[in-house]
């Protein structure tokens, strides 16, 4: 599992969100971004993670910074997680793995002492000039807009 790290270049993405939009780095020259990869929609974690993103939108906003979600679930599945918990960012269904890929966060996880490969529940930073300048590993799904702010300031 290679791991994409601070100071790199954001690798060139493209993806289809919930509404079979297209979604690449392009899109997003001179704004802050954050990209966060999580394992699964209507998930505990993911849920709770996506809903703190979600109450924290517009201070993220404020700040310049736009929100984009990564897992892969199909588009039907991201667009009912959207509709239930009201989520206003996009989720890219990346179901053949090349975003995941791209950014080198699938790879072995262990649950419940079964080993298996997965996503790993991480969140890239990338600036204006779509430089990573911020990678939180396992974030804390309860305060995770406060630590993306934090990294980002």
């Amino acid at each position: 599992m290679k791991h994409l790290k601070v100071g790199d270049k954001a690798p060139q993405f493209s993806g289809m969100d919930q509404n079979g939009k297209e979604i690449s780095l392009n899109d997003f020259k001179g704004k802050k971004l954050v990209i966060y990869f999580y394992p699964k929609d209507n998930t505990p974690g993911c849920t709770t993670q996506a809903c703190n993103l979600r109450d924290n939108d517009e201070l993220l906003k404020v700040h310049g910074i736009q929100v984009i979600g990564v897992s892969m679930d199909n588009d039907t599945s991201h667009r009912k997680f959207i509709d239930k918990f009201n989520l206003p960012f996009p989720l890219i269904a990346d179901v053949d793995r090349k975003v995941i890929e791209l950014f080198g966060v699938w790879g072995p996880k262990v649950f419940m002492g079964k080993k298996y490969d997965g996503i790993h529940r991480t969140t890239f930073l990338i600036n204006e000039e779509q430089q990573i300048v911020g990678v939180i590993d396992k974030p804390n799904t309860k305060a995770h807009a406060e630590e993306i702010l934090e990294k980002f300031n």
